[in-house]
Order: structure tokens, then C-alpha cells, then sequence
């Protein structure tokens, strides 16, 4: 964008060549200027940081991300979920926080008062998204309470039965076996019996 430094001059040096590289190379260097303020400012929030930043945020956490398998969107909601994770905890703060990460309607706690224990029910296939629970649930459950956690599984579960037979054959007694010559038993071929 150009003619950032001549339209504040006189109508004169607008026909300078000097002065038209001037502005066309002091316009350049503001442009980059805007953009580094920019980025400078989106990277003051989680939400709209970048990688570096995000990286940076994740090393003051102390987080070991694995950006192979772990999305920037994911990163920067482990990041809010650790920063939001202040003392008093309540029932309902852990609710609110397990909708936050997971979505509202896939994990309901239960408190046993009586015997102390933290029930978690969770609906999570993303083994990243279910460790961040893991983590917050750590950070969070008192001392004197015990943490059980236990899945809801939407989906039907099969299970089958198959029972393989596999004949052994001893190629030397005890004592007489010779290194190296033969393996110790020769195994048959698998029979299916069931």
C-alpha cells in the first residue's frame, strides 16, 4: 500500500522520484509494521494466538504437546481449560468445565458423599481430549476424595469366542538339550476347535 508518507506532504513532491521510492519503501517496511502489531495483539489471547505463542504458553504450563497428533484448536482449549482451573472447585464448576472440553451432554459427575468418592462418566473417543479430563480431574478432586472413572459406550460391543488348538513336539529330554542344533520343541500347525 503506497502512499502512506506522500498524501501528508505538499502536492509538490508527489512528482519527485525521490521522494516516490521513499514512500513506496517506507510504505513496505509500515505494512510489515502493521502486520507484526497485529499478530503482536492476536497473540495476547489464547484464542487467537499463533503456534510460537501457543508453544510458548505450553512451556510456562509445563505441557508436553504433541503436535503430530494434537490439533492447534485442541492445544489452545488445554491451555484455556489449565488457566480456568482456580480453587474453589464445586460440582458445578467441574461440569462446566468437562462441557467446556468435551462438549455439553458427554460427561455428568456424581459425588458419593458419604464414602467420599468422585464418579465420572465420560463419552470421549479422542484419547488426547479424554487425558486433558484426566488431567483437570487430578488438578481438581480434594485430597480426601477418591476418583472413579467410568465410560459411557454408545456403541454396541460383540464379542466372540475362538478356541485355537497347537500340538507340541519335545525334541530333547531334560538335560540333553544342545545349543543351536534344534529349537527346544517344534510347535504344529494351529488347529481351530471352536
Amino acid at each position: 500500500m503506497s502512499n502512506r508518507i506522500l498524501k501528508h506532504l505538499r502536492q509538490d513532491y508527489s512528482k519527485i522520484n525521490d521522494f516516490i521510492e521513499i514512500d513506496y519503501t517506507q510504505s513496505t517496511e509500515l505494512d510489515a509494521l502493521d502486520i507484526e502489531i497485529e499478530k503482536l495483539e492476536n497473540n495476547q489471547y489464547v484464542e487467537t494466538s499463533d503456534m510460537t505463542f501457543i508453544k510458548r504458553r505450553e512451556k510456562m504450563l509445563g505441557i508436553q504437546a504433541n503436535s503430530s497428533t494434537e490439533t492447534l484448536e485442541f492445544r489452545k482449549k488445554r491451555i484455556l481449560n489449565r488457566y480456568r482451573t482456580k480453587p474453589p472447585f464445586t460440582i458445578r464448576y467441574l461440569q462446566e468445565q468437562l462441557d467446556f472440553l468435551i462438549g455439553q451432554g458427554k460427561a455428568t459427575s456424581e459425588v458419593d458423599i458419604q464414602n467420599f468418592i468422585l464418579s465420572l462418566f465420560v463419552d470421549v473417543e479422542n484419547a488426547q481430549l479424554y487425558k486433558e479430563v484426566e488431567s483437570l480431574i487430578k488438578m481438581i478432586t480434594p485430597a480426601n476424595m477418591v476418583y472413579q472413572p467410568k465410560t459411557l459406550i454408545t456403541n454396541n460391543i460383540s464379542l466372540s469366542e475362538n478356541i485355537l488348538r497347537r500340538d507340541f513336539t519335545a525334541n530333547y529330554l531334560l538335560g540333553s538339550w544342545r545349543l543351536g542344533e534344534k529349537p527346544f520343541a517344534t510347535l504344529g500347525q494351529e488347529v481351530v476347535v471352536k
